[in-house]
């Protein structure tokens, strides 16, 4: 790799690389992180010595806990940049994801939530710890829907019904649930994660590339959602997002702390459940 960037530290060991996240104070999706997130995809676009990406998180209480509700415009612009303006969202940016020439692996620590959760569903395999680990989409409960891929990968990965419970109830899913399921491929405990995900990076990174990544092509033939489906979700929170309920319920959340290292945030299940109801 040739790029530095402000959110995203790399390391290249031998065929695998190792991509951590790190976006004080709570690694919250916004355009810094979208912006070095292109640029990456945009290196790992151009077959080269990488056959296996590793992402993880330099916070052990959040992956990616959600987008920053505050500049949606501003990451949508930046993401923009990875497609072109017709394809101006997240989703479109983490369906590039699904398809470089490299099998992607996300190693789970902390919180990934709503879009969080959503980057982890773009890549090719998810592993997290047993002990600290949860996953969520919890955009019904602030008055809109997932619109980075949710809806897709986890109807395919879980069926309509445990998908529509996912989503509906915008519950959080610890790693042994959120492993029964199909949302990530395996909970490892927490002392085994980082030799467990090692081992296997390094097993396919030792594998023909040619093999590899034509495997992954045939598989997301299979796998993966049209672009006409992403660019659906993505209009509807798009829409859903601005609307009346959605930012009366995120200014009740801002007025407990949302978005910083607290309570609301740490627990933004239980905080969800106790916003008062609207229509």
């Amino acid at each position: 790799m040739t790029t530095s960037y402000d959110t995203i530290s790399t390391r290249l060991d031998g065929n695998v690389l190792s991509a951590t996240f790190n976006a004080p104070p709570i690694n919250l999706i916004g355009p810094e992180v979208v912006r070095d997130l292109v640029g990456l995809l945009e290196e790992l676009s151009h077959p080269g010595a990488v056959r296996v990406v590793v992402f993880d998180s330099a916070d052990p209480d959040f992956f990616f806990p959600h987008v920053d509700l505050t500049k949606v415009p501003e990451y949508t612009a930046e993401a923009a940049k990875g497609g072109g303006p017709g394809d101006a969202s997240l989703g479109m940016l983490f369906h590039k994801l699904s398809q470089i020439p490299a099998v992607t692996i996300a190693k789970l620590r902390g919180r990934a939530r709503g879009a969080g959760s959503e980057f982890l569903l773009a890549c090719d395999m998810r592993f997290a710890s047993r002990e600290n680990a949860v996953l969520s989409q919890p955009e019904v409960g602030f008055g809109t829907s997932p619109g980075a891929g949710a809806i897709q990968h986890l109807t395919r990965l879980m069926g309509r019904g445990r998908a529509l419970e996912a989503v509906l109830t915008s519950a959080d899913f610890d790693a042994e649930l959120a492993e029964r399921y199909g949302w990530i491929n395996r909970a490892v405990p927490d002392a085994e994660l980082d030799e467990f995900v090692v081992g296997i990076a390094a097993r396919m990174g030792g594998f023909p590339r040619d093999a590899l990544i034509a495997a992954k092509t045939a598989i997301n033939a299979i796998g993966l959602p049209t672009p006409a489906n992403v660019r659906a979700d993505a209009a509807l929170f798009q829409q859903l997002v601005r609307g009346e309920g959605a930012q009366h319920r995120a200014a009740e959340l801002f007025e407990q702390g949302f978005q910083t290292r607290g309570r609301t945030e740490l627990d933004l299940s239980e905080a969800l459940g106790d916003l008062k109801a609207v229509d």
